[in-house]
């Protein structure tokens, strides 16, 4: 380095900046089977009148920005916006992606029987009452 900065050795010295390093992302749909599942459950929610999730939703911290993970489908506002909370449909995801979208203030499911079980007894039911 020095030979190539002629001497002028100002530029090495002192601290060096830290360098960040990115932290893996995980997640995210991984198989046609998973894709399938996704769209699926989409078309079955318009049917009910019910809000689309979002593929491959990019979950950020909200502190820093950076990107933690992709779900593989979200609800960000919940599905009832700012009536209930976010959900996230994780299919075959570790444990560390359900604590990251738990600890975020998800509802997790990792199945759509799972979720369309609590989507008919906990959504629609408040909507046929209303």
């Amino acid at each position: 380095m020095e030979e190539l900065l002629h001497g002028d050795l100002r530029w090495l010295e002192g601290p060096t900046a830290p360098v960040s390093v990115a932290a893996p992302v995980i997640g995210g749909i991984t198989s046609e089977e998973e894709e399938e599942q996704v769209e699926a459950l989409n078309r079955w929610m318009v049917e009910h009148g019910l809000p689309h999730g979002m593929v491959s939703f990019d979950f950020s911290d909200a502190e820093t920005g950076e990107q933690r993970a992709v779900f593989d489908l979200a609800w960000p506002n919940g599905i009832q916006e700012e009536l209930s909370q976010p959900v996230a449909l994780l299919l075959n995801e570790p444990g560390e992606m359900i604590a990251i979208a738990s600890q975020a203030g998800y509802r997790c499911f990792q199945s759509v029987a799972d979720l369309k079980r609590y989507i008919e007894s906990d959504i629609l039911v408040m909507e046929d009452a209303a």
